[in-house]
């Protein structure tokens, strides 16, 4: 997926991936005033198969698509 296709919230979650150096697979959990600004973002990329919700509360973990969505965002 281009990066140009994402909302600009869209992108922010993605580069808070990209700062973790999260990968497909680790959890990444969001909270407090992140998991609320960032809330609509999770789900549409969630939606977009590019993240998985997990069980743990503002949880969520990168897929193979959201990696290489995530990757193409750095330029």
């Amino acid at each position: 997926m281009e990066c140009n296709l994402l909302s600009t919230s869209e992108q922010r979650v993605l580069r808070t991936f990209r700062k973790f150096l999260i990968t497909p697979g680790e959890m990444l959990c969001f909270s407090g005033p992140n998991l609320e600004q960032d809330k609509a973002a999770l789900e549409l990329l969630s939606d977009k198969d590019l993240l998985s919700k997990e069980k743990f509360k503002g949880g969520y973990s990168l897929t193979q698509s959201g990696f290489a969505a995530m990757k193409a965002c750095e330029t």
